[in-house]
């Protein structure tokens, strides 16, 4: 079970256990004569205002949010073009039995600078190998060259980041960008 769905479970419980204590707190005030009872019965029914709330503040939350845009990705089958050359070492993990070569084909991840990641791909060729621990040189295209060439310029440092975790360290040879590329 993940977190969120931990806490969507943990939410609904809430709000079953507020609606029996208001649906006891109206009983007690309808059946008790005027007094603390009946007072309590009141303020049991109370409990229920803040769900209300919560329910009201999520509907308008939904109504006025926009429709969450698709990631965007390359294109499959999109043929490879080469934004800049790199020099890339990944880190060894921590256990030996997780040492292995990097697989042939397409592999995707974050190059980050400072702050701030682009989307990249970069390819092992059938036959060749890519280990970790050792420095390799390597193309890489970015999703948006536009915006990260800017920051890829030759001798620039950045760190690879798969997933969660910054898998390996490098830096930019050469940047194929557009002042490069003018005859």
């Amino acid at each position: 079970m993940t977190t969120s769905t931990t806490i969507q479970s943990r939410r609904k419980i809430i709000v079953i256990v507020l609606l029996c204590l208001a649906a006891a707190g109206a009983l007690v005030r309808q059946f008790a004569e005027p007094g603390t009872l009946r007072n309590i019965g009141t303020l049991m029914m109370l409990l229920w205002l803040p769900v209300i709330g919560n329910i009201i503040s999520w509907l308008v939350a939904r109504i006025r949010r926009p429709a969450a845009p698709g990631a965007a990705s390359f294109e499959a089958g999109a043929p490879f073009q080469p934004h800049a050359l790199v020099e890339l070492t990944l880190r060894t993990p921590m256990l030996p039995s997780e040492d292995t070569p990097i697989l042939a084909g397409e592999h995707r991840c974050a190059l980050v600078i400072d702050n701030e990641g682009f989307s990249a791909r970069w390819f092992v060729a059938p036959g060749e190998t890519f280990r970790r621990g050792v420095a390799q040189t390597l193309d890489v295209e970015f999703l948006a060259p536009a915006l990260a060439l800017a920051r890829f310029q030759p001798g620039a440092a950045f760190r690879m980041l798969v997933g969660e975790s910054f898998v390996g360290d490098g830096r930019v040879l050469r940047s194929n960008s557009s002042s490069d590329t003018k005859t």
